[in-house]
């Protein structure tokens, strides 16, 4: 029987990976970025002044591919966490985030059913709420919060700053604007609503976070 000293620690992981958490999440990432690259080998990457369809994909998907292998070294230098225990929950909720996102976009029919195409001004708050609850320790207010100001910024940045033929907002939406208002314009104004309401519901719910006062017995009883 062996003791330990006090202050020492057991040896948490055998052998040369010292991190297993960190070294499945950097194969992931890694497989992920190749079958992102694989997927665009055929879209034209274009140049800075007129990007094309592959320029943001490629270079994220190379990003991602980096990260990857920093975890990869990080695994076999540094102690990290065990695998944890596996759950469908992440995957549920990420895959139904991506599938909701891919559909409401553009638009999706089959045989006489059909959503219609609402843009990223819809697409991108329910894809960020839904991937949020992967997590159990997900909370509503917080994931509407970062919906309303992760979108408007996706959509000027997009839309607006890369020109990319990306749908921003449903074409119906255009008939509450102005007539003579283009299509940035309106981008732009609901960009910049979709932010005053993220600041609205910010201050609007951020006394309610924190928990109830426990209020000391000062009675002298035991």
């Amino acid at each position: 029987m062996s003791v330990l000293h006090e202050g020492s620690e057991p040896s948490r992981h055998r052998g040369p990976v010292r991190a297993p958490q960190s070294l499945a999440g950097g194969l992931l990432l890694i497989a992920l970025a190749a079958l992102a690259l694989w997927l665009t080998r055929d879209l034209d990457q274009g140049t800075l002044n007129a990007m094309g369809p592959a320029m943001l994909p490629r270079w994220l998907a190379i990003g991602v591919g980096l990260s990857g292998l920093a975890l990869l070294a990080a695994a076999f230098l540094k102690d990290g966490d065990l695998l944890e225990r596996w759950s469908l929950r992440g995957p549920v909720f990420v895959i139904g985030a991506i599938v909701a996102f891919a559909l409401t976009i553009r638009g999706y029919s089959f045989g006489s059913f059909g959503i219609p195409g609402l843009g990223l001004l819809v697409a991108g708050p329910l894809a960020i709420i839904l991937g949020g609850f992967a997590t159990p320790e997900a909370r509503l207010r917080d994931l509407v919060v970062l919906a309303l100001s992760l979108t408007p910024f996706c959509m000027v940045l997009f839309g607006d700053l890369l020109n990319l033929p990306i749908p921003v907002f449903p074409q119906a939406l255009t008939g509450l604007f102005p007539a003579d208002w283009s299509q940035k314009a309106v981008l732009r104004a609901c960009a910049a609503i979709m932010a005053v309401a993220a600041v609205v519901v910010f201050l609007a719910t951020r006394n309610r976070r924190r928990g109830p006062i426990d209020v000391a017995d000062h009675s002298g009883r035991i």
